[in-house]
C-alpha cells in the first residue's frame, strides 16, 4: 500500500503535449516528466535504487498502520457516557454540592470526548501526510489529509464536531451583528432624552450606550479581521491574528474608564457648592432607559449559552448595562420624587466607580493574559488528556505547559522517546501530536519537543 489511491501511470505510446510518455510519468498530478539526469537526458533510475525504495516504502507504511493502530484503539467513548448525568436527573438532585459536581463531571465528559473526536479524526490524517514521495522518484504517491485541506484542521474533524463549532461560530455573529443594531437604536433614542432633561444620570446612561456601541464595532471588526484568509495577512501575521480580539477589548476598556473619570469629575463639581434642585426625568427618558434595560436583559440571556470570548464580553456589557441603567433610572426618579437634590450626581459618580472598576478589571486581565498568564486548570488537564493519549507511543512527558497568548493558548509538550529511536518515528509522533492539539479550540499554536532522559535542562533560557 502506497497511499490513499492509485496514480494513473502513462503506458507506452501515449503522448502528452506532442511528447512520447514513459512508464510511470503521473497524468493525475499533471506530471508528465521523465527523470533526467544533470545533461537533461532522460534516465531512468536503477533498479536496484527502485526495489530498495519500494521497500522502504512498504516499512513505512507498516510502521504508520503500526503509530494508527496503538493511537486510535485505546477509548470506548461509549463507556464514557454511561457516568454521564442528563439534565432531568441533575434537576432531581437536591444536595447543591452535588449537583456542581455532577455538572464539573459532565464538563469533563465533554473535553475528553473533543480530545478523543480529534484524535481519531485527525491523527489518522497527520500520520498519512508524512513522506508524500517515500520511493524518491518526484511523484508524490501519498495524498495526506493535511495538504488537502491546505492545513486548516478544522475541515478534518467529524462532522458533528465540525457543525458544533460553526454553530457557535454563527451564534456569535448574530450575536454581535443584533447588539450593532440595538446600540445605534439606543444611542438615538438615549440623545433624544438627553436634550430633554438635564439629569447627569442620563448623561452618563448616554456615554454608556455610544461606548456600547463603540465596543461592539471594535469586536466585529477583529472578528471580520481575524476571519479574513488573505495571503497578504499571512505574510504580515505568519502566525495569524488572534490577538486582535482581546487587543480590541483591552483598547475599549481603557477608553471607558477614561470616559467615566469624566462623568466622575462633573459628578463632584455638581456635588461641590452642596446645594442644588432635584431634577425629574420626562418621559421620552425613562421610556428609553426601560427600552435599554428590557432589550439588554434579552440580550445578555441569550448571549450567556454562547462560549466565545468575543460574546462573552458583549454579555458582560449586557450585564452592566442593566445593572447600569436600572439604577440610572432610579436615582432621578426617586431624587425628584423625595426632593433629594444631591441624589442624581451622587448616583451618577457611584455609577462611575462602578463602571471604572468593573472595566479596569477586564483591562488588568487582558493585560495579563497578553502577558502570558499560565492556562485554567481545567484546559491543562484536557491538554492532559491529549497526552495520554499519546502514552502507547512514547516513553513519557518531561513537562507540559500552557500559557495565554491573548484569549487563545499557547501549549508546549517535551515527550521522552528512546535514545535509539528512528528520527522518522519520532517525527511522526510529535508533529502528529502538534496537529492534534492545535485542532481543540482553545489552542492556537502547540510545540512539541523530544528527550531521551527526564533529566537535563528544561529547554528554555530563564529569565
Amino acid at each position: 500500500m502506497v497511499g490513499k489511491r492509485e496514480l494513473h501511470r502513462a503506458t507506452p505510446g501515449q503522448k502528452h503535449n506532442g511528447r512520447p510518455l514513459s512508464r510511470g510519468d503521473d497524468l493525475e498530478g499533471g506530471r508528465a516528466e521523465p527523470l533526467s539526469s544533470k545533461n537533461g537526458d532522460a534516465r531512468p533510475r536503477p533498479k536496484i535504487l527502485q526495489f530498495r525504495d519500494a521497500a522502504s516504502a512498504v516499512v513505512g507504511d507498516q510502521r504508520r498502520e503500526e503509530l494508527k493502530k496503538a493511537l486510535l484503539t485505546q477509548v470506548d467513548g461509549n463507556q464514557l457516557e454511561k457516568f454521564r448525568k442528563s439534565d432531568d436527573e441533575l434537576k432531581e438532585i437536591k444536595d447543591k454540592k452535588v449537583r456542581t459536581y455532577y455538572k464539573n463531571l459532565n464538563a469533563r465528559l465533554n473535553d475528553i470526548l473533543e480530545v478523543d473526536a480529534v484524535v481519531m479524526a485527525v491523527a489518522d490524517d497527520a500520520i498519512d501526510s508524512m513522506d508524500p514521495d517515500p520511493d524518491h522518484d518526484g511523484i508524490n504517491e501519498r495524498r495526506g489529509g493535511i495538504q488537502d485541506v491546505s492545513g486548516h484542521l478544522e475541515e478534518l474533524l467529524p462532522d458533528e464536531e465540525r457543525e458544533r463549532r460553526q454553530n457557535a461560530a454563527k451564534k456569535a455573529r448574530w450575536a454581535i451583528n443584533i447588539n450593532v443594531v440595538a446600540n445605534i437604536v439606543l444611542l438615538i433614542g438615549k440623545i433624544v432624552a438627553a436634550f430633554s432633561s438635564p439629569s447627569l444620570s442620563l448623561m452618563a446612561s448616554l456615554v454608556d450606550s455610544a461606548l456600547d456601541l463603540l465596543c461592539t464595532l471594535i469586536v466585529w471588526t477583529t472578528n471580520r479581521l481575524v476571519a479574513w484568509r488573505l495571503s497578504t495577512l499571512r505574510k504580515k501575521f505568519p502566525v495569524g491574528r488572534r490577538r486582535l480580539e482581546p487587543l480590541g477589548i483591552l483598547v475599549f476598556s481603557i477608553i471607558m474608564v477614561i470616559s467615566f473619570l469624566s462623568i466622575l469629575q462633573e459628578s463632584v463639581q455638581k456635588l461641590m457648592p452642596l446645594k442644588g434642585k432635584a431634577e425629574s426625568l420626562p418621559p421620552i427618558a425613562i421610556a428609553a432607559l426601560g427600552a435599554t434595560i428590557l432589550i439588554k436583559g434579552v440580550i445578555w440571556f441569550g448571549c450567556m449559552p454562547i462560549k466565545t470570548t468575543q460574546v462573552q464580553a458583549l454579555a458582560q456589557d449586557c450585564k452592566t448595562d442593566v445593572i447600569f441603567n436600572t439604577l440610572s433610572l432610579l436615582f432621578p426618579l426617586v431624587g425628584s420624587a423625595a426632593g433629594v437634590w444631591w441624589l442624581d450626581p451622587a448616583g451618577a459618580g457611584l455609577l462611575s466607580l462602578f463602571i471604572i472598576y468593573d472595566w479596569g478589571e477586564t483591562c488588568f486581565e487582558n493585560v495579563t493574559r497578553l502577558s502570558g498568564q499560565a492556562a485554567e486548570d481545567d484546559l491543562l488537564r484536557k491538554l492532559h488528556y491529549l497526552a495520554w493519549r499519546f502514552s502507547s507511543v512514547v516513553d513519557g512527558f518531561k513537562s507540559i505547559k500552557a500559557y495565554h497568548a491573548g484569549d487563545g493558548i499557547w501549549c508546549e509538550f517535551d515527550i521522552l522517546l528512546d535514545q535509539e529511536t528512528k528520527l522518522c518515528h519520532s517525527h511522526d509522533v510529535a508533529e502528529t501530536l502538534q496537529y492534534c492539539a492545535e485542532s481543540l479550540t482553545e489552542v492556537d499554536r502547540a510545540f512539541v519537543t523530544a528527550d531521551y532522559s527526564a533529566g537535563g535542562p528544561t529547554g528554555h533560557a530563564e529569565e
